[in-house]
């Protein structure tokens, strides 16, 4: 139970929906064959367009393999392994909202799972207007003392704004725990996250675990509904294929697990990261799980629910989307660079910037050729044929998640309006990301707020 009285469970219909996606996958299928076959017709083209068109779409190799992707479950001769682990949770906070971080802290008191430790760094909140300090002594008063019930220790400190990771590290360098917990200060955890988060470290070689992110204030405006949407290709698409290759690439900060010595190995090089000689504060997240990828497996967990606070205001949603797309595309040169050339995360990097330089130049060389402009409308009904089913084959993952604030009747209008999701990436995100590749250098702190940007309060 959320502090907005949401509740939500993972339930996968994997059987129901892989049903469901037969026929529409047939017709990408049938409209990738047309869409050959109308390129093929072209005459007088230096390049080979029936192979380069449909092979931009097939280049989408996660989202078959998504719906491979299952819950750990912990079998029975490991339970008491994953019992004895020690769990410390790390809270960085900057300029956060009270009664959200009060959501947050109270969520993890409240696990079906106790974890042993928690940590809140206040990496030095202040008002951005005045420059006076935001305290939050009322919220932490209350946290202390519902922990000492509980028998949870606790700490609280308050640091120069340095930015998150050296908030992180700050506490967690030292900690003698097992497991580490990374958790943003506006999220709300599952009753149950700690416990199915845990699950699949019954693995030894398995050295970071993705909690599953929720928009908590899904139904504040249009942006958050519509961030709803543009979610589900990466939270239930593109990391659910990654854990099934054990290869996850992102974690959220949202909610994270990481077996302690991954991190305690990084401190020192993980808060000091440069690019271009520049500090790199931002994608902390990725970063952590580059670590973990580099010791061995890292895999997503679709039942360790987490919901979270999303951006509200379209300036706030753009310096946070521009924000991530920057540390993504360092990150991308990070894995490319780093991670051996017969690893899955190389070739699937490789992948997608390939599709990014495909879904670019092929319309550009469409125009550009007289001998396709005059098949230029066949060849667009074909593909917005494919991207039409290429959506909803991806939007049928919204349905793996039962919320209790949303009805049945309001994921099915979701599940219709997928393609506006489509149409805002191509005319917003992609224009953004673009931007972010070629201002990839200019890394910042937290990134996204001087102030509170989202009201928990508000929200509700």
């Amino acid at each position: 139970m959320t502090a907005a009285g949401i509740t939500a469970r993972y339930t996968g219909h994997r059987k129901l929906l892989v049903l469901g996606a037969l026929p529409v996958a047939g017709y990408a299928a049938w409209g990738i064959a047309h869409l050959a076959a109308s390129a093929g017709a072209v005459d007088g083209r230096p390049y080979d367009m029936s192979v380069a068109w449909p092979a931009s779409f097939l280049l989408l190799w996660w989202m078959p393999l998504a719906w491979f992707e299952r819950p750990v479950r912990v079998p029975p001769g490991r339970r008491g392994q994953l019992a004895a682990l020690r769990v410390t949770v790390q809270v960085p906070v900057y300029n956060e909202d009270p009664e959200a971080l009060r959501a947050c802290l109270r969520s993890v008191l409240a696990q079906s799972r106790r974890v042993n430790r928690v940590r809140v760094v206040d990496d030095g909140s202040a008002d951005r207007v005045t420059g006076e300090p935001i305290t939050y002594d009322e919220v932490r008063r209350e946290f202390e003392a519902q922990a000492a019930v509980r028998g949870i220790e606790t700490t609280w400190v308050r640091t120069e704004n340095r930015g998150k990771r050296f908030a992180q590290m700050r506490v967690l360098a030292e900690d003698d725990g097992d497991i580490f917990l990374t958790l943003d200060s506006d999220s709300v955890l599952d009753r149950h996250a700690v416990r199915e988060g845990l699950a699949p470290f019954a693995d030894p070689r398995v050295q970071s675990v993705a909690g599953h992110v929720l928009v908590l204030n899904r139904t504040a405006n249009l942006l958050t509904r519509m961030t709803c949407l543009v979610y589900v290709p990466f939270t239930r698409g593109l990391r659910s294929a990654q854990s099934v290759l054990r290869s996850v690439t992102m974690n959220s900060g949202a909610l994270a697990f990481y077996r302690a010595d991954v991190v305690r190995r990084a401190a020192g090089a993980y808060e000091n990261e440069r690019f271009r000689g520049r500090p790199m504060q931002m994608n902390d997240d990725s970063m952590l799980t580059f670590y973990a990828l580099l010791a061995g497996r890292t895999v997503h967990q679709p039942s360790s629910l987490v919901f979270t606070l999303a951006p509200e205001r379209l300036d706030h949603y753009a310096k946070q989307q521009l924000r991530w797309m920057r540390g993504i595309t360092v990150r991308h040169l990070w894995w490319l660079r780093y991670l051996p050339l017969t690893g899955v995360v190389f070739w699937t990097t490789v992948a997608e910037y390939l599709h990014l330089l495909l879904a670019l130049a092929i319309p550009i060389v469409l125009v550009a050729d007289p001998a396709c402009r005059a098949h230029l409308g066949e060849l667009s009904v074909a593909a917005a044929q494919i991207g039409l089913a290429m959506n909803y084959l991806m939007a049928l993952r919204l349905f793996t998640v039962r919320r209790s604030d949303e009805s049945t009747g309001a994921r099915l209008l979701l599940f219709a309006l997928a393609p506006l999701a489509s149409v805002w990436r191509l005319l917003v995100l992609r224009p953004l990301y673009l931007y972010a590749v070629l201002t990839c250098w200019r890394v910042n702190r937290w990134g996204t707020r001087g102030g509170v940007e989202v009201s928990l309060t508000a929200s509700a």
